[in-house]
């Protein structure tokens, strides 16, 4: 069975609701319980199958390093001082660059939405100018990755764009609309079915493997290998 159940969403509810230090210290064994280790128990379950199908993701489920993402808000630049998010999220990040902004997968479980989402989101200035080079250059490839029928069966491509054309190329490029792209990231929705089902660790792996052509020509656009 899936190690995700209605528990996990029925206290991530709950902390909407309640979302102070207070109530999560009172209910911290209800998270860790319904919430922290069902999450670890599903990264434990792709870490296997990953290996061989994406070799180049970190999945880790415990100890340094751990793909489960804190539920800790960095509150210090945002309005929302609000200490505690309201989802669970997990970051399978590529082994070659660690941080959030490289190439990698994240899936997402709210309430409001679940998702797999792969690719680049905010890739540094470096990353962003090899990844639009790269577009740039094979424009065929870039077109074939993105409409391919596998891809477009499971993910739309997301994330914001600049409103004018960026530094050193033309308005009128032909790739102008992908060039402007600050977020080259796909997105592919998860139901509260599939995410609880017994296949729930197969309907990602299927996800992911979907997303390994944009993957791999986002890596090969910054010289590191998928």
């Amino acid at each position: 069975m899936s190690p995700i159940s209605d528990s996990l969403f029925a206290f991530l509810s709950e902390l909407e609701s309640n979302n102070h230090r207070d109530w999560f210290n009172e209910n911290k064994d209800r998270y860790h319980l319904e919430v922290r280790d069902p999450a670890l128990a599903l990264i434990e379950q792709l870490e296997k199958p990953l290996r061989k199908s994406a070799p180049m993701l970190r999945v880790i489920a415990k100890g340094r390093g751990s793909s489960l993402m804190r539920i800790y808000r960095d509150t210090r630049f945002s309005k929302d001082k609000t200490p505690y998010k309201t989802n669970v999220g997990i970051s399978l990040r590529h082994d070659a660059q660690g941080c959030i902004h490289a190439p990698g997968v994240y899936i997402h479980l709210a309430n409001d939405e679940c998702f797999v989402g792969a690719g680049c989101w905010r890739p540094e200035r470096q990353t962003l100018a090899a990844i639009r080079a790269a577009i740039d250059a094979d424009p065929k490839t870039w077109k074939r990755v993105v409409k391919a029928k596998a891809f477009r069966d499971c993910y739309s491509l997301a994330g914001e764009s600049l409103k004018t054309s960026p530094r050193d190329y033309a308005k009128d490029h032909p790739m102008i609309e992908d060039l402007k792209r600050i977020d080259f990231i796909g997105i592919s929705p998860l139901s509260r079915q599939e995410v609880l089902s017994k296949d729930c660790v197969g309907v990602l792996l299927t996800k992911i493997r979907a997303a390994r052509p944009l993957m791999r020509f986002l890596c090969d656009a910054v010289d590191i290998p998928y």
